[in-house]
């Protein structure tokens, strides 16, 4: 019977993540992980080398997200820009290949919003088809150094406060068939599914064989059990399309509730979780092998 993976995003611990926290890999397989999602490396972050015997010594594998700007954006019309996004891209790949890792996610197709200082604006039918066709055309380039090196580039979609450009299920898998490259496909996060999808287990469902990636977060980003989300249908949606491939988690939300202090915004750790991460990937093991059991028909 298929186990899905569990890992843990990088951001989790710390941002940026260096050689000082290597010893972290140790605490993320003492709390249950599998794997670990990094952000994919500025240079002169990590030396990948000595990042991937760090994950081998403590038998960690590893996942990477990728970090888009608008310097380096597949559907800006700066033609610097979307080269830069394509060479950011390839250079991703190059990374995981060298770090054993199979994929690489996140809005790969850029056009960033608030994060990056860009406000929505509407745009002409032509000025849509445009970047549309030059986020395509840069994906499908990438996607060839992708299948040289083995990995996998996955499409998510963000919520529309992130992106003006890819911000559904639906979108997510028009977008992959138009790229129609068998190393591209869909990457999921129940966090933006629960505000942009008209049902979390449906889009997971029409995803089916397209989705290659998966994070499991709660609609307020914390701890998984602690919001509203079904997971037990969850579950269930994962086990209907088959999916076997690994499961990140991104628990964001600390215990701040101050009046004032914005939610949207990176804070490191300031008490230790570990009690709290095992808690959630062990709930997620729990409603994954329940939604396993329901499709085999076992009760």
């Amino acid at each position: 019977m298929t186990v899905n993976p569990v890992g843990v995003i990088s951001m989790f611990y710390a941002r940026p993540f260096g050689p000082a926290h290597f010893p972290l890999f140790t605490a993320m397989r003492k709390a249950g992980m599998d794997f670990v999602e990094l952000l994919v490396p500025e240079p002169g972050e990590l030396d990948l080398a000595a990042t991937r015997m760090a994950l081998s010594e403590t038998g960690l594998g590893v996942e990477l997200a990728a970090r888009v700007n608008l310097s380096r954006d597949l559907a800006s019309d700066d033609p610097a820009a979307h080269e830069a996004g394509i060479a950011y891209l390839c250079g991703c790949v190059r990374i995981a290949a060298a770090l054993g890792a199979r994929r690489v996610g996140g809005p790969l197709y850029g056009a960033p919003l608030v994060f990056a200082g860009r406000m929505p604006t509407p745009v002409s039918e032509d000025v849509r088809r445009a970047r549309v066709d030059r986020v395509v055309a840069g994906l499908r380039k990438a996607a060839v150094v992708a299948a040289d090196h083995g990995v996998l580039l996955c499409v998510e979609p963000l919520n529309r406060f992130e992106t003006d450009f890819c911000m559904t299920t639906r979108n997510g898998l028009d977008l992959v068939a138009q790229v129609d490259h068998p190393s591209v496909g869909v990457m999921l996060d129940t966090f933006h599914m629960a505000m942009e999808d008209d049902s979390v287990a449906g889009a997971i469902r029409m995803a089916g064989r397209h989705l290659v990636h998966f994070q499991a977060n709660e609609n307020h980003r914390g701890f998984i059990g602690s919001g509203h989300l079904d997971w037990n249908e969850i579950g269930r949606a994962l086990a209907d399309v088959g999916y076997d491939g690994p499961i990140t988690l991104e628990p964001f939300r600390r215990n701040e509730h101050r009046l004032g202090v914005g939610l949207a915004q990176w804070r490191a750790p300031t008490e230790d979780e570990s009690g709290r991460l095992a808690a959630s990937a062990a709930h997620l093991r729990n409603v994954l092998a329940l939604g396993r059991r329901s499709t085999s028909g076992v009760q």
